[in-house]
């Protein structure tokens, strides 16, 4: 067995973050691929939010560490404010001092043949890029989505810690991982001295077996979430800018004044937007207060049980991000409901949509193409919803395991290159 070190600030305990997900899986299923993962994460003190119910899909076999870190918004901050410098390049760059040294122990103790870290805690790669400096052992630094981008992070200095990260991180790690097509090409374009071999993407997943241990017994048909009334669902965060929530919202108002929606027939929810306040603001202007739920998070297994038994699945990607694929695309996919996709045609959310066999697409700020799309859709009878539906060949592409096995191809490649420049 190979061994790799995963520098993670998001690891069970934690909840709230789709990064969860693809750090434990690879966890998960990379001992069946020949490499023995240890995990160097941050206490739990430093966790917005945490849950227990995914610590039991944590391997036995699988080490953690637990660096020292401070969330500087909540336990540096006086009358809510904490200096800048404490934010760059992330809230959690106290994680970084502990974790150095923890990983150069583990470096010690074990002989490590490759680093892997993830963004978005940008802290990650620098505590990855740290270790790798020291022990020369190969990096692969998983970006995810891209860092710098134009107007993000807004406050210059912010920008520019990321900037120079990622310039690190491109020159430096032996391979560089995104999770969308779009995304690599950026990079490939933003760095053109860097072999577009070491820019490579690794696109997110769903895993089987929670699933499986969240559907119906086998043979049986999910019960509806509300029989009798259409029910919509968006789970997870809406973000005011990147999923803006407005134009889908003001679709439902032409909708209901057209009379083709009503509370009796309809309802579109909100699982764990972390904006219901931006989003209630909204719906009462657009006089659609009683065609919306905000409901609160659940566990993991309960979210993914409520995906299974909607009518219908929305996903929002505005065109700001047309480089990025929310995670959650690819549960969506495997629950194989009806997807609505509210997204740029141009982009690679749509792409991916397309390509697993869900064509129609309404982009996010065109409030008469959302709701053309959603009068489609409640119009058809429920056999014709069908063609909302990903194929079974692009659900199987889209598992973790498939996932992984990609990552673990990388590992040998990165880790051969190294014994054989030695």
């Amino acid at each position: 067995m190979k061994r790799v070190l995963m520098v993670a600030f998001h690891f069970p305990p934690a909840a709230g973050s789709s990064g969860i997900q693809r750090t434990l899986r690879f966890a998960q299923y990379l001992p069946s691929l020949g490499w023995e993962p240890t995990v160097l994460s941050a206490h739990p003190r430093a966790y917005e939010r945490t849950s227990a119910d995914l610590l039991a899909d944590v391997p036995e076999s699988v080490g953690v560490t637990r660096s020292f870190a401070l969330d500087a918004a909540r336990h540096l901050s006086i009358a809510g404010r904490y200096p800048a410098f404490l934010g760059r390049p992330d809230r959690w760059q106290s994680w970084r001092l502990g974790a150095v040294a923890d990983g150069l122990r583990l470096l010690r103790e074990k002989r490590f043949d490759a680093i892997w870290s993830t963004y978005p805690i940008a802290t990650a790669h620098q505590i990855a890029a740290s270790l790798h400096r020291r022990s020369g052992v190969p990096w692969v630094a998983d970006f995810r989505d891209p860092m710098a981008q134009d107007g993000y992070p807004e406050d210059p200095k912010t920008w520019r810690s990321f900037q120079k990260i990622e310039q690190h991180a491109l020159q430096h790690a032996a391979r560089s991982v995104f999770t969308t097509p779009g995304a690599a090409r950026h990079y490939r374009e933003r760095y053109p001295a860097v072999p577009s071999d070491r820019i490579v993407v690794i696109e997110n997943g769903y895993d089987e077996s929670t699933f499986t241990a969240a559907g119906p017994s086998h043979g049986t048909q999910p019960a509806p979430l509300d029989a009798g009334r259409i029910t919509l669902l968006h789970s997870g965060i809406v973000y005011p800018s990147e999923r803006d929530p407005t134009q889908c919202l003001q679709a439902l108002g032409l909708l209901k004044a057209k009379g083709v929606l009503s509370a009796a027939n309809f309802s579109l929810r909100f699982r764990a937007s972390a904006h219901d306040g931006l989003i209630a603001g909204i719906a009462k202007e657009q006089g659609v207060s009683d065609l919306i739920q905000l409901l609160p998070p659940v566990p993991y297994r309960d979210a993914l049980e409520e995906m299974l038994r909607a009518d219908g699945l929305v996903v929002m990607q505005a065109s700001n991000c047309n480089a990025q694929i929310p995670a959650k695309l690819y549960e969506y996919l495997r629950a194989r409901r009806p997807i609505l996709a509210l997204t740029d045609p141009a982009g690679d959310t749509a792409q991916v949509l397309r390509e697993s066999g869900v064509q129609d697409v309404a982009a996010l700020d065109s409030a008469p193409a959302i709701a053309a799309l959603i009068e489609r859709f409640v119009s058809a009878q429920a056999e014709a919803r069908g063609v909302f539906v990903a194929s079974s060949e692009a659900v199987r592409r889209a598992s973790r395991e498939s996932r992984t096995e990609e990552l673990a191809e990388l590992l040998n490649v990165a880790s051969r290159r190294v014994a054989a420049a030695a």
